[in-house]
């Protein structure tokens, strides 16, 4: 009882400002317990206004050191009570921190890396109030949505976009299988590349609809993208030479397979004029192997598509990736690179499209990292993995 009359009493009459020593030995100890233990911030700074008090430093003083504005040093100098370290708390934690138990915390974090699925639900996704509804049921505890958001934040969650992945439709010994193949290509291409080429085949589309993409800009406010959308649509065959990056590629009205063939006869007759114009003998390209590493397309597996290419290429050795491996495929970079660096463009016609398509693809415009991942795409292009 004489405690709490000393702390009601601990401004002085004449000057307003707390006596020197006005804390017990007990209370002294609570309090720098509690500002060596405590994870929240404002509670250790109102633990130490009142150790410093305890001081004899002015509120001034205490402001100035502790680097807060006067105003809370005057409030917690009579509000925080040494004897009820709960005072120091917010109410907001009284009524919902204390609730989430060490227990459901780690239930929050299990159920956080669970898909929805798996526990019944139709969602897709978790948001904060699904989670606040589902683990209401499951532990009793009722907590809000924007707690559970603080809760996931100070365990290092934050809200991004997911990946698309196919690695859960991969065939691990095919994809191994596979790169033990590429492996002794790539082996026999570099003890002989005059003779033996890689080459990476894919198809891709490009839109007139303007792409988006991030781009830099003033935090808090968004560059505005043309809201117009023109029809239009540019359908490109293309490879990539593995050993020198060297790219070929064609502009075609649609994918089918007898396109297919045509662009992959095209491709020999380039690489023959090559051939020549290095010096080589025309009847000498008889001799080179060219290895196209392509996906598994419909068309690209037509039984007449491939005879026609055994008869008629007899160069071409046709290697199937994996199925749902595009990551194994270095062109897809290709595509991704140019259509980052055409991004937020709107054109006024296919011929403008096409003509800055053809520079990039075509005429070495594009630069690539190739080092980076194939976003999207499950794994990284490694075929040493």
């Amino acid at each position: 009882m004489q405690e709490i009359v000393i702390w009601n009493n601990r401004l002085t009459e004449d000057n307003k400002m707390p006596a020197r020593n006005f804390l017990s030995e007990d209370q002294v100890k609570r309090l720098q317990n509690e500002l060596r233990t405590s994870e929240l911030g404002h509670v250790r700074e109102r633990v130490l206004i009142l150790l410093l008090q305890n001081t004899g430093k002015t509120q001034p003083e205490i402001a100035e050191f502790i680097g807060c504005s006067p105003r809370t040093v005057a409030y917690w100098s009579l509000h925080g009570d040494p004897n009820n370290l709960e005072s120091l708390h917010n109410k907001r934690e009284e009524e919902h921190h204390r609730k989430a138990t060490p227990e459901y915390i780690q239930k929050l974090m299990e159920t956080t890396e669970k898909d929805p699925s798996e526990l019944g639900y139709e969602f897709g996704r978790w948001t904060t109030e699904r989670l606040s509804t589902y683990l209401e049921k499951e532990t009793g505890i009722k907590i809000s949505s924007s707690q559970i958001r603080r809760i996931l934040k100070a365990k290092k969650y934050s809200y991004i976009w997911g990946k698309y992945s196919l690695e859960d439709k991969q065939d691990v010994a095919k994809r191994v299988a596979f790169k033990k193949r590429l492996a002794i290509h790539l082996g026999l291409a570099k003890e002989d590349p005059k003779y033996i080429q890689i080459w990476f085949w894919d198809e891709s589309g490009f839109s007139m609809r303007v792409i988006r993409r991030k781009n830099w800009g003033k935090k808090g406010k968004r560059k505005h993208l043309t809201g117009q959308r023109r029809k239009g649509h540019i359908n490109v065959m293309g490879c990539i030479r593995e050993s020198d990056r060297k790219r070929i590629c064609f502009f075609v009205k649609k994918g089918n397979g007898d396109i297919f063939y045509e662009q992959l006869h095209q491709l020999v007759e380039n690489l023959k004029q090559e051939w020549i114009e290095q010096g080589n003998a025309p009847e000498d390209f008889k001799k080179v192997k060219i290895v196209i590493v392509l996906d598994n397309a419909s068309y690209h597996k037509r039984k007449d598509v491939i005879q026609k290419v055994k008869s008629d290429l007899p160069n071409i050795v046709l290697e199937f990736l994996p199925p749902y491996s595009p990551d194994l495929n270095i062109i897809e970079l290709v595509w991704h690179s140019c259509k980052e660096y055409i991004a937020h463009r709107l054109f006024k016609s296919t011929d403008e499209l096409k003509e800055l398509l053809n520079k990039l693809l075509n005429e070495g415009e594009l630069i690539i990292k190739w080092n980076r991942k194939i976003k999207n795409k499950g794994n990284n292009y490694d075929i040493a993995t």
